[in-house]
């Protein structure tokens, strides 16, 4: 598996914080988890537009 650092600025990162907190996952999953979705769901609009 590969490792990434991203930069997050003072408000996301203390978002994604409060929320990794209230779900009782680590922050890293968190954001693993919000990025595989967000790539998913650009992945299926790329798609949609080609296919249109």
């Amino acid at each position: 598996m590969d490792f990434f650092t991203v930069q997050l600025d003072p408000a996301t990162a203390s978002f994604y914080q409060n929320l990794a907190e209230c779900v009782g996952l680590p922050l890293e999953q968190v954001l693993s988890d919000a990025l595989f979705k967000l790539a998913a769901e650009l992945s299926l609009e790329a798609l949609h537009r080609k296919c249109s």
